[in-house]
């Protein structure tokens, strides 16, 4: 059997499922397709994927490439729509199986359809869902319509019924007979329609793409530093790189699995601590679950104005409005400071994102959705499931039982008491 795994969310080798079942073929190839529609702009005017993430998922897919050859596996890259690259590549290599991550969002959705429509119907698909730390079939639910509205309830039936999966084994060397003539290249930044920049001196997140990144990443926050032993105490920061794991952008697009970041913490709990400070890394990955877990049971409803509670939501949209919360010149400076970061990095506090969205939607009252489209276009580690569900978390519209609204001045003396941060970004003296 000629096997081709279809990388799209799970760009590593390591604890890869699609890739361990696919190397039981004969003939193994990947392929990885730079989807256009996700460099253009949405209805709103964000272009869905800018520099930061773009650059990021540029290394990573570089990276992958470099860990499939040590397997003798090569990765077909491409540029454009997928359904003009994938039905030619399979039927020239005669490919008898497609292995890929199981995703379920509506862009995603379409470019598989539109695949399948062009392929022939002997072809098979082996879709496994692997971007959980509960894979879908250990979860104590009947089905995903009775996942529970309430974080709460799904994480405490979660821990006490469900098991976190063991890692899979990175699998043998294909034979050199598996290799195939590979001509294409990875695009270029410029060939995606960006220009080069460099790192902003004040960047929270300096890191490169890739799987191995992500696992020196694991290793100098858990190993070298042991700052997971403070997790909890210091997630709230707002400044420098060791403040919280930063791990969520190589979740994101999948070069580090959220099992091999669960046992990496079991192994520091039973070697140096365990604390809430550890737990709480979990239960924030328990959070990202659960998110996905929402999309599944609502589906499309998690990008409608109404959101997966279908309420009546009229916001006063303001194009004045909008451009004073992108370019940091709203009346306040603690989320000014934040959206000036988001603007000059790719990248924003887990605390700075929960006040600049409850200010936008909240505060100035408009429309929650343009601020989730343009967190999915800067954010470096942008998720469909998180980046969605939080907004409507945020916006009183999601699976927030007491729709919250942030005191932001309250926040700003909270979280940064000195104006430290504040005067980090907005670079003049505020008090």
């Amino acid at each position: 059997m000629n096997n081709l795994i279809w990388f799209r969310n799970d760009l590593r080798v390591r604890d890869n499922s699609s890739l361990v079942e696919a190397v039981k073929g004969k003939k193994v190839i990947g392929f990885y397709c730079f989807e256009s529609s996700y460099f253009e702009p949405d209805k709103f005017g964000f272009k869905r994927t800018e520099k930061y993430r773009a650059k990021f998922l540029l290394e990573t897919v570089q990276q992958l490439k470099e860990e499939l050859e040590k397997l003798n596996i090569p990765l077909f890259v491409y540029r454009g729509n997928t359904v003009d690259h994938l039905p030619s590549l399979i039927a020239n290599l005669n490919i008898n199986t497609i292995f890929l991550q199981k995703e379920w969002t509506r862009d995603e959705q379409v470019i598989l359809n539109n695949v399948k429509n062009n392929l022939d119907p002997s072809i098979n698909f082996h879709e496994i869902y692997d971007q959980f730390l509960y894979h879908p079939d250990d979860i104590p639910f009947d089905d995903f319509k009775s996942i529970p509205d309430v974080f709460t309830n799904f994480r405490k039936k979660c821990e006490a019924v469900s098991k976190v999966r063991p890692i899979a084994k990175l699998p043998p060397k294909m034979s050199h007979e598996n290799l195939v003539v590979n001509e294409t290249e990875i695009p270029t930044l410029n060939e995606l329609g960006f220009t080069n920049f460099s790192t902003h001196v004040n960047n929270a997140f300096p890191f490169k793409g890739g799987e191995l990144e992500a696992l020196k990443r694991v290793q100098h926050y858990f190993w070298e530093t042991k700052k997971l032993g403070f997790y909890k105490k210091t997630r709230n920061g707002l400044i420098g790189v060791d403040y919280s794991s930063k791990l969520s952008a190589w979740l994101a697009n999948g070069s580090i699995s959220p099992r091999t970041i669960y046992w990496e913490v079991k192994k520091f709990e039973r070697e140096i601590i365990k604390n809430q400070d550890t737990y709480w890394l979990i239960f924030e990955m328990i959070w990202r679950d659960y998110f996905k877990y929402v999309s599944l049971k609502h589906q499309d409803a998690i990008f409608k104005i109404g959101g997966i509670l279908n309420s009546i939501y009229d916001p006063k949209i303001n194009e004045k409005n909008k451009h004073t919360w992108i370019n940091g010149l709203t009346k306040e400076p603690f989320v000014n400071a934040n959206m000036i970061e988001l603007l000059e990095t790719g990248w924003m506090s887990n605390r700075g994102r929960q006040n600049v969205a409850s200010f936008w939607s909240k505060e100035l009252e408009q429309d929650w959705r343009i601020g989730a489209a343009y967190f999915e276009s800067m954010l470096i580690d942008y998720d469909v499931h998180s980046n969605w569900g939080n907004w409507m978390y945020a916006s009183g519209i999601g699976n927030d039982p007491r729709n919250r609204k942030f005191n932001i001045k309250g926040q700003a003396e909270r979280y940064d008491a000195t104006g430290k941060y504040q005067r980090l970004w907005l670079q003049k003296t505020l008090f």
